[in-house]
């Protein structure tokens, strides 16, 4: 070592390093889709979407509470506790060791955040998988918490949210990381016996045994634009199959030209496309946010009453929600 290897790379480099981990040390960040640069209040005002590209950002479990219920205000629902590391497993590092590690970064006990709130006035339990916790893989902890979210929904008699990412089920578990697959099925199937909407908003990324399971049986799917929605990743299925995969395969604009999704939604617009479609699923009476006020819909009072074309049109009786077969 001499005196020019402290004045060339990688001697620049350490006298200019900052720390990238850290959210204070930077005012600005990359976006990782086109490049640009974003000060970050900006974005996080944006809710974590590029004003340049419109890339949907990974945002936390809190923000996208805060964005969807009302005055951005949600009570956290407390979830059942798990045996951690019940097979004592090691690979490079303990279980319980990388469990210590994730609460730490996060500040939660696991992957899945539960709050219940209002969406305009509408009661709602809404859950967050927290891809920032292990990847947001399915545990037990997971699987308690998906049936504690579906009998917080049954007792108050609202609707159930889940906001999907993870990369699917936990190894650390082994099968009893599996067994979380057929259990949420059953969480889910008590709402639907209930006549209780359960809506999947799948986010980047959604994949492996999450898709296999929950994330795939709601009563309606949306989807954030761009997120990479599947079982096997691409690169897996293109050296499996050894053939070049279309373009945007296993992305949000495919799947929902494929029918696997049923809309796409920008996150600055999921509230109020949630909002609209549960008031029609729970049949709510009173006027929604995109309602005319009442006096609107009433017609003048020098006007001619009304001519009732309902007996000529083909508009259809709207049904009662369908409830599994018994």
């Amino acid at each position: 070592m001499n005196w020019l290897s402290d004045i060339t790379p990688p001697g620049i480099k350490k006298i200019f390093r900052h720390r990238e981990d850290d959210g204070n040390a930077s005012l600005w960040s990359s976006c990782p889709s086109c490049g640009e640069m974003t000060f970050n209040k900006d974005l996080e005002a944006a809710l974590q979407v590029c004003p340049n590209c419109n890339h949907h950002g990974r945002i936390s479990p809190a923000a996208r509470l805060e964005s969807l219920f009302d005055n951005g205000k949600w009570e956290k629902v407390k979830l059942p506790g798990v045996t951690d590391d019940p097979l004592r497993f090691k690979d490079t590092k303990r279980y319980a060791d990388r469990l210590r590690d994730s609460r730490r970064k996060t500040g939660e006990p696991d992957a899945l955040i539960v709050g219940k709130g209002s969406l305009h006035g509408l009661p709602t339990i809404a859950g967050v998988q927290n891809f920032a916790f292990m990847g947001g893989s399915m545990g037990m902890a997971l699987g308690e918490g998906l049936v504690k979210a579906a009998e917080e929904a049954l007792v108050a008699k609202a609707p159930l949210i889940l906001f999907t990412a993870s990369g699917g089920a936990r190894m650390q578990e082994g099968i009893l990381s599996l067994m979380q697959m057929p259990r949420s099925t059953i969480a889910v199937q008590m709402l639907r016996d209930a006549g209780l909407p359960y809506i999947v908003v799948l986010t980047h990324p959604t994949t492996g045994g999450v898709t296999a399971s929950f994330a795939m049986l709601g009563d309606v799917h949306f989807a954030e634009p761009g997120a990479l929605i599947g079982f096997a990743g691409p690169r897996v299925i293109e050296q499996t199959i050894r053939e070049k995969l279309p373009e945007g395969f296993q992305r949000s604009e495919y799947l929902h030209e494929k029918g696997m999704v049923d809309q796409v939604v920008h996150r600055h617009e999921m509230r109020d496309s949630l909002s609209s479609l549960l008031h029609v699923l729970m049949k709510r009476g009173g006027r929604s946010h995109t309602q005319a006020p009442a006096t609107e819909l009433l017609p003048a009072p020098d006007a001619p009453p009304a001519i009732d074309n309902a007996a000529n049109s083909d508009a259809q009786p709207t049904e009662e929600l369908p409830k599994a077969a018994e």
